[in-house]
């Protein structure tokens, strides 16, 4: 998704206030120390100290750090006026030690002054003994305003730290990152369903045919067969074959495949998998709740303080201000979900995840293989479980009324539309609890396609809310006629792309598919003309909608095709509307059947886009409505098949979803799912899916790794790489979609 771009060029901007003159970079690569007295032989000058008691012994700066702080940087050890070279490789490294052992030191390169971003980081687990620690990094930027710093606050009792040897050496050679990709053998590491497709893709030399084996967990063999040889994958640049055993249909558990001297990881024939992934994938908003305290009960591991809610330090989102110039009003806007690994909240990310979330629970209603008990009251263990109201419904109203929030009161101008965005005035680092967030919250400039995604979602819900709460389905339905109105007053208020400081921009100056859906949602809330000749009027309603790339929260016209195809209505061409899914997803098939790792997605020129995972979840869902549409096998064995890569049948033989496979994603970009940082704390809940392949690499930290990727090996299980691994509400809602979908076939 897009969301973080802006975001790298407004940090060029920053910074090109501040530069001075800076020396040219080395030609020869020769190697310049940056950091000045990093040994502490006789004096601790020029380090700089903050909340600690600090002096030297032994050859080093010993410093007493005191308990009860709260963030790493409330104590920290730093030096100042670091210079560094834009694209020049630098080796980080530095002797520490803790008494008592295992405390945490996160040591940081980068900018001194506001907005103090982070260019490198690391937090290692420090012993009594001490450790000494190397890294190597590339500059993404130049500026004489560097800083090398030694955080070391968060802990609540005290304890002593010690530094030495500190180097920050720029000329090296950086070390070149080959990733652990494990046996040659890549399939879904999770389950196949006994009665599905079973597919492999085998990364191999051979041109030839060469025999497969599939074995039982006793090691005898299950069926065999051959591979089909299909060259060389242009997204990943590997040779490779293909394996087809979806003869094989008993169910198993540790079944592995062996061809070419390799054996594959473990995986199941198996549907009970997939029951179990349908929750987890929605369980996963629970946690990300703002507003509101997460109980050890309910997420045994994950629980947190409200976020913002007005408890020092934050500032809170009751009584939130617009940005300088905007409004004059503040807003009540707590609770809602936080987008993604930040703290900021955002309407058209919102709004897609609610109606990807709703869909999923609409499909239950009405497709041959729903059951809505399956996310009925008491699924997901949440607070509002019991309560006689589907927890589905009940976890996303959680969203809604944060949505609802958004909306510019009467008497004010631009009253019905919807502010664009609410996060943090600057950004923050990692990693920080919601709680312990002390910025500045700011509401954004109300945009058009903020105000249709509100009026889109809120038109969905009042049909869905009906049998449960008739009075929130008034006011749903209410509030999205006042936004469509408002939209319709104010057509071409576009949100900023350089507003893009303490959170992501999400700029989008095409709104015509976000009329087209809201139309569409209105129309199918409510059966009236006006919204019914908007949507035949449309000229999206005819075109061809289903792009390689798939859908996403700036291109929001399948969300209207979709649910004119499937929810009931006596719209007029109904039977074509039908038609086109059919055809896109036959389309879809096509790149599917054509992929060497069997997914139904290939960017042009192998380019693949921020979130590409879910990405191809969308492009699966445009093939699993074509099954509900048709009832046809193929189309059915296409989003089952789809899975398979996210799960492990890729490149880097990798699972994406944290918790599922031998080899699974766990670190994703998070402020508070930050164990890679702080061992303290705990990885992403299970169920939680990683963006995936970027081939911009927009952040510094996949820049150092990745230079010249190829496709699917545009991606790093790292916290620090936020272009290719964080995790958003929207990118789990296509997981729950799909997940559902696969454990009804089950």
């Amino acid at each position: 998704m897009k969301r973080r771009r802006t975001a790298v060029l407004s940090l060029t901007t920053l910074l090109g206030a501040a530069l001075v003159a800076l020396p040219a970079p080395v030609a020869d690569a020769e190697e310049i120390e940056q950091v000045k007295n990093g040994t502490f032989d006789t004096t601790a000058d020029p380090w700089w100290t903050s909340n600690v008691t600090a002096g030297l012994s032994d050859g080093q700066l010993c410093a007493d750090v005191p308990g009860g702080t709260t963030n790493r940087w409330d104590a920290a050890i730093g030096q100042n006026d670091i210079t560094l070279v834009k694209g020049e490789s630098y080796r980080f490294s530095f002797t520490a030690s803790a008494a008592p052992e295992a405390h945490v030191v996160r040591a940081i390169v980068g900018l001194q002054a506001a907005p103090y971003d982070t260019w490198f980081e690391v937090s290692p687990q420090l012993s009594v003994s001490g450790n000494r620690y190397s890294y190597t990094f590339t500059a993404p930027v130049d500026t004489a305003q560097g800083q090398v710093g030694l955080q070391v606050g968060g802990s609540a009792d005290p304890w002593r730290f010690c530094l030495d040897d500190v180097s920050l050496l720029g000329g090296v050679q950086p070390e070149p990152y080959e990733p652990d990709t494990g046996p040659r053998m890549r399939v879904n590491q999770v389950a196949n369903l006994p009665a599905g497709p079973k597919n492999a893709t085998l990364v191999t030399e051979a041109t030839q045919r060469l025999p497969w084996q599939l074995r039982r967990a006793d090691g005898t063999v299950a069926a065999r067969g051959w591979t089909v040889p299909r060259g060389t994958d242009a997204s990943s640049g590997q040779n490779v074959h293909s394996i087809d055993f979806g003869a094989y249909r008993t169910r198993g558990t540790g079944l592995t495949l062996v061809a070419d001297g390799e054996t594959s990881r473990p995986f199941d024939i198996d549907a009970s998998v997939w029951e179990r992934l349908r929750l987890d994938a929605a369980k996963y908003y629970y946690t990300q709740r703002s507003g509101i305290a997460i109980r050890d009960d309910l997420r045994p591991g994950y629980a947190r303080p409200a976020g913002h809610v007005d408890v020092a330090p934050n500032q809170g989102d009751g009584d939130v201000p617009c940005q300088p110039g905007v409004c004059d009003y503040t807003l009540d806007v707590t609770g809602g979900w936080y987008d993604a690994g930040d703290h900021g909240k955002y309407v058209v990310n919102g709004g897609i995840s609610v109606w990807e979330l709703l869909s999923t629970y609409e499909r239950a209603l009405h497709a041959r293989t729903g059951d809505p008990a399956k996310l009925g009251d008491r699924t997901l263990a949440i607070p509002e479980s019991g309560n006689k109201v589907p927890d589905l419904l009940d976890e996303v109203r959680w969203e809604l009324d944060f949505l609802l929030k958004m909306q510019v009161p009467e008497g004010q101008p631009l009253a019905g539309m919807a502010h664009h965005k609410i996060h943090d005035e600057q950004w923050t680092g990692l990693p920080l609890l919601p709680s312990d967030d002390p910025q500045k919250r700011e509401l954004h400039p109300p945009s058009t396609a903020a105000t249709l995604n509100l009026a889109a979602t809120a038109a969905q819900a009042a049909r869905l809310y009906k049998p449960y709460d008739r009075e929130f389905a008034a006011e749903a339905l209410a509030a999205a006629r006042k936004a469509w109105s408002a939209a319709l007053a104010h057509p071409d208020r576009y949100a900023s792309e350089s507003d893009g400081i303490g959170g992501g921009a999400y700029a989008d100056n095409n709104v015509t598919d976000e009329f087209y859906w809201a139309a569409a949602e209105l129309y199918l809330s409510t059966g009236e003309k006006q919204f019914r000749d908007r949507v035949l009027n449309s000229p999206v309603h005819t075109a061809d909608i289903f792009a390689p790339l798939g859908y996403d929260w700036a291109r929001t016209a399948a969300a209207a095709r979709l649910d004119l195809a499937t929810v009931p209505s006596a719209l007029p061409g109904r039977d074509k509307v039908r038609q086109s899914v059919l055809k896109g997803a036959d389309a879809y098939l096509a790149t599917l059947r054509s992929h060497p790792y069997g997914m139904p997605y290939a960017p042009e020129d192998n380019r693949y886009d921020w979130g590409s995972n879910h990405q191809i979840l969308h492009n699966a869902v445009v093939i699993a409505t074509a099954y509900d549409i048709s009832g046809a096998s193929k189309y059915r064995d296409g989003a089952l098949q789809s899975m398979d890569y996210l799960f492990g049948r890729n490149a880097l033989n990798i699972s994406y979803v944290t918790g599922y496979g031998e080899v699974n994603a766990k670190n994703q970009h998070a402020r508070w799912y930050a164990n890679q940082l702080d061992p303290s704390q705990p990885n992403p809940p299970a169920g939680t899916l990683a963006g995936g392949p970027n081939s911009s690499i927009q952040d510094p930290f996949a820049q150092s790794k990745l230079q010249g990727c190829v496709g699917q090996f545009c991606y790093i299980d790292d916290i620090q790489s936020w272009s290719t691994n964080e995790h958003t509400i929207n990118w789990n809602s296509a997981l729950t979609r799909m997940a559902s979908f696969v454990a009804d076939q089950g």
